[in-house]
């Protein structure tokens, strides 16, 4: 895929995620001395979703580790032009906090007040407007009995402003990258919970993770952005055309063949 959109798309908001699934065999049967488990066992796609036009960002399939923690995240600075949204949310996974302020902020060097004082440590200075949020879901015996949101980064009142302008939400959550997470399992099946049809191979694991996600994009019609049209008659949209990423439905024939390099 390319490293970055032609244009960047009306991303207001961003839900981060992971999805759970696995190669070859579960982390359980794998024995972490043998190298022919290497790239076998768990494997998670990291996902940045934009809930208002229900676009993939970004998504990183891997190990759940802070470097594709900071590698999705960056994904998404790149892909907004370097802007941050107006209102980011993930569970409690607690990379993103981090990664999140480092990869959204400028060094500051700061001068030592005096001749001969030792040099301050630069500081790093969070971009404007900056804001993320969490959700935590307390369960009991498999069911959720109460759910935490906290303000991590910026302040609740940004955050308010941010939900105020918010067309899908009214509240912190990440109900929608959730919610792409089933319908992502149900187009590939490598990703079901329980399945005899998991990938053998890392690799292949990983171009049909790009494929079903990316793809989905461009050429899945979804239901809820459909609008109205000439004599009232319903216009399917895509999110990349809800994003302004695209002005029709695009064949799968279509978005495989369209060249990587403009």
């Amino acid at each position: 895929m390319t490293s970055s959109w032609l244009f960047p798309p009306r991303t207001r908001e961003v839900q981060f995620d992971e999805k759970w699934s696995f190669v070859n065999k579960k982390q359980k049967n794998c024995d972490p001395n043998n190298p022919a488990d290497d790239h076998k066992g768990d494997w998670w796609d990291h996902v940045a979703f934009d809930p208002e036009h229900k676009l993939v960002l970004a998504v990183v399939p891997g190990a759940r580790v802070i470097e594709n923690v900071e590698e999705v995240v960056a994904e998404v600075k790149d892909r907004l032009g370097d802007q941050p949204p107006a209102l980011m949310t993930s569970d409690e996974y607690a990379a993103y906090e981090t990664v999140i302020a480092n990869t959204f902020s400028e060094v500051v060097d700061r001068t030592p007040p005096g001749p001969g004082r030792r040099p301050i440590l630069a500081e790093r200075q969070l971009a404007t407007g900056l804001t993320y949020a969490t959700v935590h879901k307390e369960r009991r015996e498999d069911r959720v009995v109460a759910i935490h949101r906290q303000v991590v980064l910026g302040s609740q009142e940004a955050v308010d402003r941010a939900l105020k302008a918010s067309v899908c939400s009214r509240t912190i959550n990440t109900s929608f990258v959730e919610r792409q997470h089933g319908t992502d399992r149900h187009r590939n099946a490598r990703k079901a919970r329980k399945t005899y049809r998991f990938s053998k191979d890392w690799r292949v694991h990983e171009a049909m993770t790009y494929f079903t996600l990316y793809s989905y994009n461009f050429c899945w019609p979804v239901r809820t952005l459909r609008t109205r049209g000439e004599e009232s008659r319903w216009q399917r949209r895509t999110p990349a055309m809800a994003a302004g990423l695209a002005d029709h439905v695009w064949s799968l024939k279509e978005w495989v063949t369209f060249p990587t390099v403009q």
